[in-house]
This record gives structure tokens, C-alpha cells and sequence, in this order.
């Protein structure tokens, strides 16, 4: 879950939760090199008239969106909270599937509803898309051996090695806080190194880690230090939808009151990623 530009080392971490996705350019070009237009936007009377909230979302996204064993039904954290909130507006949900590079502009030109894949709310998205209240939170956070207490803050990190993906942005919260880095292709392989004695640490998003505890239950590793700043995850839609996402904020209010939010977040997390 994954993307961010540093300042300096607290700086760099607070940021890079602050802005966990990234999208790809979302306008195409129009004779002339003009930009097409969006879709507008859709109410809620639109969607409960149509009976059906079409939905964008990658569905090789595991946890959050994906198919069990790789050809079962779609399932995931995003897809049931989406699914539990159509419940709530009275209308049947449909899942279009798409790539992460297509979601934007697959809502922009009302291939789909909503988009629910993780996406980050950043100040440059609220510029030009509307977002639901946040149903997903989460922290950057470094994991040692159960054992290590050299390590209790990203300052521990100088002179350290960490184990990270060169093309993850959390190699840049590494490098920034003085770690030498250990080249690794993922989360598993850095894992691995940790549990050899080969790396001091890793840094990940939480949900990496807390979803990774939910079904491997390592005692070996445990998280040493994490952001104070969090991201956040929301459902997004199209400008003009305002009566549709305030109907989604009530719907989401009322999961969160009956515990069923945090029902499914337990059900991928073993842990509260809701609030």
C-alpha cells in the first residue's frame, strides 16, 4: 500500500502515511490536445433508481481486493465495506474490475460509481474527486526481531540495515534516516533476511504487517517504532455526487456504530484498521 517525497526523517515519515497512493494522469486527450471532460457526477437518486452502485477496483489487491486461490469470488476488506454500504442505500453492487493505472479514469468517464481500492485522501485529490468519511486508517511502522531493543524510533535507524524494495518509497524513509539498505523484492524476503540476522529492520505500511500476523502469527518479529501521522483510505467518486457521498457517509456511520466495520476489519486484520 505505497507513495511519498521526504524533508527530513520525521518529516518523511508523517508524509509518506499522509499519502499512501498514487495515480496515474487521469485526463486523455481530445482532438486538439484538449482535455475531455468528466462524466458528471452522479445522486443519490440516480444510483437507487438504477438499482445498482457499479464499483472500480483492481481485484488483485489482496487483502483488500482480490480473488481467494485466484479464481474464486471477488472478495476483500474494500469490497465488503462497499458491499455492506450498497446494502445500506437499498441497491445491489457490481464490481468492475480494472488496473490501478485505468481506476481514475474509469470513474471519470462513468465506466463505474466509485472507486474502492484503497485510495488515499491527499490535498491533490480533493482537488478534483469527492471522498466518503476515511473507513481505512494506518501508520508506517518498523519491524525488528521480537528480541531487538535497539530500535525504538526512526532515529535508531542511522548506521542500521534495513531490508527494502528500491522502487518502494519506504526505501526513501530508510535511506533518509542514515540505514544502509538491503535490496529485497518484498515483504516476505524482507522478512526472511530479518529472521536470518541479515538485517536489523524493515519499514512498512502496518497493514502489510498486521495482515501478514492475521494468517503467518510470527512471534519472531514485532513492530519497534511507528508514524504518530496516519493515512487515510476512503471511497471515491466523481465531483457533483455530493447527495450520494453524504448517503455513504450515513451508511458508514451506522456500520461503525453496529461494530460491523470493525467486524470486517478483524476479519482480514486480527486488528481495528477502521478508526
Amino acid at each position: 500500500m505505497t507513495h511519498r517525497r521526504l524533508l527530513t526523517t520525521a518529516a518523511a515519515a508523517a508524509l509518506l502515511v499522509s499519502t499512501a497512493a498514487c495515480s496515474a494522469d487521469d485526463t486523455a486527450e481530445a482532438g486538439d490536445d484538449a482535455e475531455e471532460e468528466p462524466a458528471p457526477g452522479l445522486t443519490l437518486e440516480d444510483v437507487q433508481e438504477e438499482g445498482v452502485l457499479t464499483v472500480g477496483t483492481e481485484g488483485t489487491y489482496r487483502p483488500f481486493s482480490y480473488h481467494e486461490g485466484g479464481s474464486g469470488d471477488l472478495t476483500g476488506y474494500d469490497v465488503e465495506v462497499v458491499t455492506a454500504v450498497a446494502e445500506k442505500l437499498g441497491v445491489d453492487v457490481h464490481f468492475e474490475e480494472t488496473q490501478w493505472d485505468a481506476m481514475f479514469a474509469g470513474l471519470e468517464s462513468a465506466r463505474f460509481d466509485v472507486i474502492a481500492n484503497q485510495v488515499s485522501i491527499t490535498e491533490d485529490r480533493l482537488e478534483t474527486y469527492l471522498f466518503s468519511e476515511p473507513y481505512t486508517v494506518s501508520n508506517g511502522v518498523i519491524v525488528t526481531l521480537a528480541e531487538n531493543d535497539e530500535i525504538s524510533s526512526f532515529e535508531d535507524l542511522d548506521g542500521k540495515t534495513t531490508a527494502q524494495s528500491l522502487t518502494s518509497n519506504w526505501y526513501n524513509v530508510a535511506v533518509e534516516a542514515g540505514a544502509d539498505v538491503e535490496s529485497v523484492e518484498g515483504w516476505a524476503q524482507s522478512v526472511t533476511l530479518l529472521e536470518q540476522g541479515r538485517v536489523d529492520a524493515t519499514i512498512n505500511d502496518k497493514l502489510t504487517y498486521l495482515d501478514y500476523q492475521a494468517t503467518e502469527d510470527n512471534e519472531n518479529i514485532a513492530i519497534a517504532a511507528e508514524t504518530e501521522d496516519q493515512s487515510q483510505a476512503a471511497l471515491t467518486f466523481r465531483q457533483g455526487s455530493e447527495s450520494l457521498v453524504e448517503a455513504v457517509d450515513e451508511a458508514l456511520a451506522e456500520l461503525a456504530e453496529e461494530g460491523t466495520l470493525t467486524e470486517i476489519s478483524e476479519e482480514y486484520f486480527d486488528a481495528d484498521v477502521s478508526q
